[in-house]
């Protein structure tokens, strides 16, 4: 017969809390199963000595004084455990050999009769080791045994009768005994025997403290998968009443459950029986922690955290368990169909609360979550609907939801459902019915995103659908599915070919969409916070299939609205609609010349100009302006103070469309400018077949991309790049590509002082800034520099935005700090003030600061108003670079002004290359042309020889430009009379050059060409020791020295000579030696070559550099003296041929000079050493070898310092 022998989940936490007034009220056979426990309470000393703990006691001993049952406890309690400690190991000794009998023990010695009548007729001890040793045996079978389940026969645990007396001689024992008997391990032992789960719950009870570690070890022991044998079920079987005996634990073994990945179907009904417990209404007097439980069921959500949660081997565990749940009767069809049956009914009572189609509001987020765990079910798990489930799901699917966000996320889930889930359209009605709520949704769409207030309506979602499907996409429906549903599940496309039918020819054709994407409206504040699927995806998805150019549906205003409605941080499809639209503006769908109307609008100069003038940038593009000052101000415009108020609002401004007056986002502003430099950069990769095709685009103007803030949007990107990170590098690369002078190194290396910076701290009481303050502040440059010095350190701790407004009056004091008189703090504070401005309008700033050093007659003159006539324009500049250094004298003689003209020659010269590349690229040369040799520059007869010709021609102008800069700068170096007569102008001229040789060296770095060219042209000699000493890339003119010796004027060889001597001298390396001996060798040969009329012309500048030579490589010396030698024989042979003794020199050289006719000066002058260099003949020849003789001696030859 079956035995009750469950506890009472009032009794169990009662004798959990220890709550003996909660014990009091149970009955006697409600306590039976603790009553070992109680037992044990009573007799045993507490440590606690408190009087509650004494009245404790005295109740426990009232409540088991009408029990008779307690006696036998009693005597349990009262035998010699020291003796069975050691007769219980000798025990497990035997058991641990194989082959053991149960014969064969040392707890029960002659054994008469059967277990059951033994332990029947034994006393208390006998008892204790009958039972001890029917559990160590059978745990030791079950050890051997390990790939079928044991089943143990016993007459002890077979009978009913015996459980209770079984189960207190087992509670005794491993109280008692508990180094030696482990409750994991005898639990999992009566697991092999009859009632073994009722036994297991008794034990437990009475050790409530274990209840979560047998648990623990149940599971883990369990299987991953329930399989069909009776182990699974006994095991589930346990669990399940231990979870009835204690409640509040049902969601901790289930967590356990997933924690370890096991026993999944207990995971089923522990949650199914969860749900009928919060469902009946646990009485709170059985359960204080009844909190515990949650307010219904969650199995919808348990399910859907184990198939959509992030652990993949959780969701791999519980997909394999539905996929064999299908295949098997036993447990695992059981726990599934179960839970089938649940979401079944759940799915009726939706339905049931839903009048007329209408689904309630409190009903759609129930809805959504199980229209998605039927997709996860189906698309992860495999399982296959039944005919019931396939009718109510497509009942509730096409529910009419009200207009709210649940509503459209309900709208959503469901549209992805019918492509997740194509069997749901198996049947001719469901499928119609599907097909009626898709059209539904497209009529509603409207009303429910103005009424729900959802920026990311599912009539995106549709629209994007539909796109898809026209265009064949079917891998980018599966992803669009899969992001909606959150959830990577497979959809095979053949499974689609339904669904592509519906909506390509029922309810979406592709002019259909075309005409409806243009007229939804667009998102406000796009940014990347705003989730979902939006009409911006849906309007690039048709740009990239070219569905509006197909059908002839302009665009461009609904893309150019877009993006003046975009905050930061950056939506990442905008740089992509960017880059489709421009390709959709230039380059046609089909090959070959397409008509004009088959590509889209380019957006217009005027359009642009609008987002930037309600920006910081309005002044730049105020026309008015422009026309208003065309014959007063600079055209490079500056901000107005109104603008510049509005700088740090920049990042903040929402996007507008364009023409309001709320200042545009930074975000507008920089998608605007990524349109414009990726449109010209791929206008200009294509020109050649845009010529070919006789196509004319739109080209946007060299003044308008002139206005462009760029520089200043590309910092602003920078300093922020975690909200542009799909925007940033594609715009430096443009900016690398078609603005380098925007790029410059320098311009990038030198960073910003923070606001509030030590130096730089803003005086609370600063008085606000004014034009007036800024020209009155300069007027006193010269007699109170402090005070302009406070107005520059103003300036320094303003944002540069804010600094602007006054750049036109800062720059046109610029040679104000030119004066000798203005203190060197006042120049270096000028420079970094400048250093900022460079960082907002950088080329109005450069033209602007061109215009204000040209030098004009009333220099001196002190002016406080801004010139009024014409100042150089950005355009001209960079048509003419070489402007930038007509500047005023004063320049080349302070080192801060310098190098703030250096910054912007480097610059002109680099816009000025990028101009003349955009040239040729702007206007390629027709085919035809190029065929018959008609057209371009050149004359040849095919294309490649002309362009060809066309880049000659521009990298000679190029050419010829910065080798004049150069040429302009090293004049600059040269020492003038006026630096020896002024104090501190020798310092200054050192600073000069070491700026000059510095700006040199990056550009003989960058192009070692002209390098070539420069020293081919030849600059002044004097200059050699501060070029070769102050320049370290001068070392590449050894590669062309042999190539300069060889030049036919004499001009260019002694100058090559002389930069011999000074690069053997400065770099003193094996290739210097050779080219040093080639010169020698040089001058040899020369020397029998030249006519006596320009031999003292020739060799005279050049023995200077033979005393050099010889210093830096003293082997050389005998070759110098050799041909000094040769050379004193010519002048003596010359001086024979003359008529006149060459000896002594010094004394017949009046008589020379006077026979010879060239008598310099009057009476018995001498010449100047400069003169003999100037009038070089024979004698001064002869003079100068004698001298070059005693240098070379003293110098290279006697000289003390070796090293």
């Amino acid at each position: 017969m079956n035995y009750d022998c469950t506890v009472s989940p009032k009794v169990f936490q009662a004798i959990q809390n220890v709550n003996v007034e909660e014990l009091s009220k149970c009955s006697a056979k409600e306590l039976r199963p603790i009553l070992p426990c109680l037992v044990r309470m009573s007799l045993i000393s507490p440590t606690d000595s408190t009087r509650e703990c004494a009245e404790a006691r005295k109740c426990i001993l009232t409540l088991l004084s009408g029990i008779e049952l307690v006696n036998a406890i009693v005597a349990l309690l009262s035998i010699d455990f020291h003796t069975l400690e050691t007769d219980v190991k000798k025990e497990q000794q035997l058991r641990q050999k194989l082959g053991n009998t149960q014969q064969e023990s040392v707890l029960v010695q002659s054994l008469q009769s059967s277990m059951a009548l033994e332990f029947e007729r034994s006393d208390s001890t006998r008892r204790l080791r009958l039972v001890l040793s029917e559990i160590l045996f059978i745990q030791s079978q079950v050890h051997e045994q390990r790939h079928e389940f044991y089943a143990k026969q016993s007459d002890l645990f077979d009978n009913s009768v015996y459980i209770e007396e079984v189960c207190d001689v087992i509670c005794i024992a491993l109280a008692e005994l508990p180094t030696i008997l482990a409750i994991q391990d005898i639990v999992e032992t009566l697991l092999h025997v009859k009632h073994g789960p009722q036994i297991i719950c008794w034990v437990v009870a009475n050790s409530p403290d274990s209840f979560k570690e047998v648990c623990t070890s149940l599971i883990a022991n369990g299987e991953r998968q329930e399989e069909e044998n009776i182990g699974g079920r006994i095991r589930m079987q346990a669990l399940s009443m231990l979870c009835q005996m204690n409640p509040v634990q049902f969601l901790a073994i289930r967590a356990k459950c997933v924690e370890l990945c096991r026993m999944p179907a207990l995971a089923i009904f522990l949650s199914l029986e969860h749900s009928q417990i919060a469902q009946d209404g646990i009485s709170q007097e059985c359960m204080d922690d009844a909190s515990a439980l949650s307010e219904g069921s969650d199995i919808v959500a348990f399910v859907s955290g184990l198939l959509l949660g992030n652990d993949q081997q959780v969701r791999n565990w519980f997909a394999m368990f539905v996929r064999n749940g299908q295949k098997r009767k036993w447990e695992s069809h059981s726990a599934l169909q179960s839970l089938r049956d649940e979401l079944t009914r759940r799915l009726q009572n939706i339905i049931q609360h839903s009048i007329d189609g209408q689904l309630p509001e409190s009903r759609v987020v129930q809805a959504s979550a199980l229209l998605r765990l039927y997709c996860a079910l189906r698309g992860i798990a495999g399982i296959k609907f039944q005919e019931d489930e396939v009718g109510l799901v497509v009942e509730l699917l096409t529910s009419h939801p009200p207009p709210s966000p649940a509503g459209v996320r309900f709208v959503s889930l469901g549209l992805c459902m019918l492509i997740a889930c194509p069997s749901l359209l198996g049947q001719h009605e469901h499928e119609k019915q599907s097909i009626d709520w898709v059209k539904w949704l497209v009529r509603e769409e409207a009303y429910f995103e103005s009424a729900s207030g959802v920026a990311a309506s599912f009539g995106e979602m549709l629209l994007l659908m539909a796109i898809h499907f026209h265009s064949n996409q079917l891998s980018a429906i599966c992803d669009l599915v899969c992001a909606t549903l959150g959830m990577k599940i497979p959809i095979r496309p053949n499974n689609m070919t339904r669904m592509k039918t519906i909506f390509t020819q029922e309810i979406f054709t592709e002019q259909v969409v075309t005409a409806h994407a243009v007229k939804v409206p667009v998102t406000a504040d796009l940014s990347a916070k705003i989730s979902g699927f939006l009409p911006v995806h849906c309007i690039h998805q048709l740009l990239k299939s070219r569905a509006f150019t197909k059908h002839r549906v302009p665009i461009k205003n609904w893309i150019y609205r877009q993006i003046c409605s975009s905050v930061p941080p950056l939506h990442p499809v905008l740089p992509a609609l960017v880059e489709v639209y421009v390709n959709s503006i230039l380059m046609p769908s089909t090959k070959g010349a397409s008509p004009p109307e088959h590509t889209n609008r380019p957006i217009g100069e005027e359009e642009i100009r609008r987002v930037f003038q309600n920006s910081v940038f309005g002044a730049q593009f105020d026309t008015k302006r422009k026309r208003r000052g065309s014959s007063r101000s600079s055209p490079s415009l500056c901000f107005g103070s109104e603008a510049s108020r509005e700088a740090q609002e920049v990042d903040k401004g929402g996007g507008g469309d364009g023409s309001s007056s709320q200042p545009p986002s930074l975000t507008s502003q920089l998608l605007l400018l990524y349109y414009v430099l990726l449109y010209e950069d791929t206008r200009l990769a294509s020109m050649q077949a845009l010529t070919a095709a006789n196509r004319q685009v739109k080209s946007y103007s060299a003044e308008f991309l002139s206005e462009l803030p760029i520089k200043y949007l590309l910092q602003q990107a920078q300093k922020d790049q975690l909200s542009y990170a799909g925007l940033f590098s594609p715009l430096l690369r443009l900016l690398a590509t078609h603005f380098p002078h925007l790029s410059l190194v320098d311009d990038w290396l030198y960073e910003e002082l923070p606001d509030g910076t030590v130096e730089n701290i803003k005086r609370k009481n600063q008085a606000p800034l004014s034009e007036q303050s800024v020209i009155e502040a300069f007027s006193h440059i010269q007699d109170c520099p402090a005070r302009t010095g406070l107005l520059l350190q103003q300036l320094l701790s303003m944002p540069p935005t804010d600094v602007w407004p006054f750049a036109e009056i800062f720059v046109h004091h610029f040679k104000s700090i030119l004066d000798d008189r203005v203190p060197r703090y006042i120049q270096e504070l000028y420079k970094r003030v400048w250093l900022r401005l460079n960082t907002v309008l950088p080329r109005c700033l450069w033209a602007m600061t061109t215009h204000a050093l040209i030098p004009h007659d009333n220099d001196t003159k002190v002016k406080s108003a801004i010139p009024v006539s014409m100042p150089k324009s950005q355009e001209s500049i960079v048509l003419d670079p070489l402007q930038v250094l007509r500047c005023h004298p004063s320049v080349f003689r302070c080192a801060p002004a310098l190098s703030v003209v250096l910054r912007v020659l480097e610059a002109s010269l680099a816009a000025s290359r990028s101009q003349l590349s955009r040239q040729l690229l702007d206007h390629p040369l027709a085919i035809s042309n190029a065929n018959s040799g008609g057209g371009g520059f050149g004359t040849g007869g095919s294309q490649l020889s002309c362009d060809a010709e066309r880049e000659e021609l521009r990298g000679a102008l190029v050419a010829t430009q910065e080798s004049a800069a150069v040429q302009i700068l090293l004049e600059a170096c040269l020492e003038m009379p006026e630096d020896r007569n002024k104090p501190g102008q020798m310092w200054a001229l050192r600073e000069v050059r070491s700026l000059i040789c510095s700006f040199l060296h990056q550009v003989f770095i960058a192009d070692p060409h002209l390098a070539k060219l420069v020293h081919f042209q030849g600059y002044p000699r004097e200059l050699l020791p501060v070029s070769v000493q102050g320049i370290p890339s001068m070392h590449i003119c050894l590669d062309f020295i042999p190539e300069l010796l060889s030049q036919p004027a004499l001009e260019k060889q002694v100058f090559a000579v002389d930069l011999v001597s000074h690069l053997a001298v400065q770099y003193a390396l094996p290739k210097s030696l050779s080219v040093a001996r080639l010169a020698l060798n040089t001058l040899s040969t020369l020397l029998g070559v030249l006519p006596s009329e320009s031999r003292a012309e020739f060799f005279q500048p050049a023995l200077a550099a033979l005393v050099r030579i010889c210093m830096a490589f003293p082997p050389l010396v005998d070759d110098a003296v050799s041909f000094l030698m040769q050379l004193g024989r010519v002048c003596v042979s010359q001086a024979s041929l003359d008529g006149l003794s060459p000896f002594p020199v010094l004394q017949c050289r009046k008589s020379r000079w006077e026979f010879r006719g060239e008598k310099v000066g009057g009476g018995d002058k001498e010449l100047t050493e400069d003169e003999r260099e100037f009038f070089p003949t024979n004698d001064t020849l002869y003079e100068e070898v004698q001298k070059t003789f005693s240098d070379i001696l003293s110098k290279a030859v006697l000289k003390v310092k070796i090293y």
